[in-house]
């Protein structure tokens, strides 16, 4: 579990069809991590494997390669967010965020507005039936807030403030590039729990004396 609290900026490499180098020497938490911790790369949570000052290596199966940006981003040696899994005690100063991709968006325009600025993003359908303005995402890996978007979802901007700006990859964006999205995880949750069952999967909620006797009330 992530907070959506970038920590660091690595450098990502492929060192194989399955392996990934990343290099992040200045990592503050890099001292603490060890083999078998969850690190979210760039939003998608993956498993060190090795690990020493220099930064460490992560594997990936081809449907995350396939389903996230990573492939893209390891092939250019791009920069990558950063985020050590959340001990318990730890501050939640985003949402709670998985390290579960649900789909990849597209940056379709970038604005400064005064000292901020605002970017906009297309979304695919299995992330557009959860934005709502002032609503929470992830965009590659970072905790953000919906500013407004369209009514199906499928575009929405968010306003960026400078430190945001400057100590994440949002800085190297450009019209185009692909993102890593992952909804919130509490509008998944409600939008399951209000979904109408079918009858094989309905659940009988009625308390009644038959009910209680079961379950050693009465």
């Amino acid at each position: 579990m992530f907070t959506g609290i970038i920590q660091a900026i690595g450098v990502l490499q492929q060192r194989s069809e399955s392996q990934l180098v990343i290099t992040a020497s200045d990592a503050p938490f890099l001292g603490d991590v060890a083999i078998g911790d969850s690190i979210a790369v760039e939003g998608v949570c993956l498993t060190v494997e090795t690990v020493d000052a220099t930064g460490f290596t992560v594997s990936v199966s081809p449907e995350t390669l396939q389903r996230t940006t990573l492939a893209a981003k390891a092939a250019a040696g791009a920069m990558v967010n950063l985020e050590p899994a959340l001990r318990v005690g730890d501050r939640v100063g985003g949402h709670f965020v998985t390290g579960h991709v649900d789909g990849v968006g597209t940056l379709l325009a970038i604005a400064p507005t005064g000292t901020s600025w605002e970017l906009t993003f297309s979304a695919p359908e299995t992330v557009a039936v959860y934005i709502i303005p002032k609503g929470s995402i992830a965009i590659n890996g970072i905790s953000l807030t919906i500013a407004h978007c369209n009514e199906k979802g499928d575009e929405f901007s968010i306003a960026v403030i400078p430190h945001t700006y400057a100590e994440t990859t949002l800085q190297f964006l450009r019209v185009g590039d692909g993102v890593n999205l992952e909804a919130d995880l509490l509008g998944k949750y409600t939008r399951k729990f209000l979904q109408p069952q079918n009858a094989s999967t309905a659940v009988n909620n009625e308390i009644d004396l038959a009910f209680l006797q079961t379950h050693g009330y009465a």
